[in-house]
């Protein structure tokens, strides 16, 4: 199962501290700085929904200077 996770980061906080973080987590294939309304994009892979959650609420969240968090699911391949 595949996701995107949009994250916003806290005013001030250190955006390549926060893509180390995000890149060294299980599960996280890819994550990138962007423009608009979110700060950085990441793409995560796990075997179920569970796994999706797990990745987001357990260790993504964890990370100081996360303010918030958006995913959604891929449909499809």
């Amino acid at each position: 199962m595949k996701a995107f996770v949009e994250i916003k980061i806290e005013a001030g906080t250190n955006v390549e501290r926060i893509i180390r973080s995000l890149r060294s987590i299980e599960g996280v294939k890819e994550a990138f700085a962007v423009t608009g309304h979110t700060d950085i994009i990441a793409s995560i892979e796990a075997s179920d929904l569970k796994g999706i959650a797990d990745i987001v609420t357990q260790k993504i969240h964890a990370i100081k200077g996360i303010e918030n968090t958006e995913t959604m699911l891929c449909v499809e391949d």
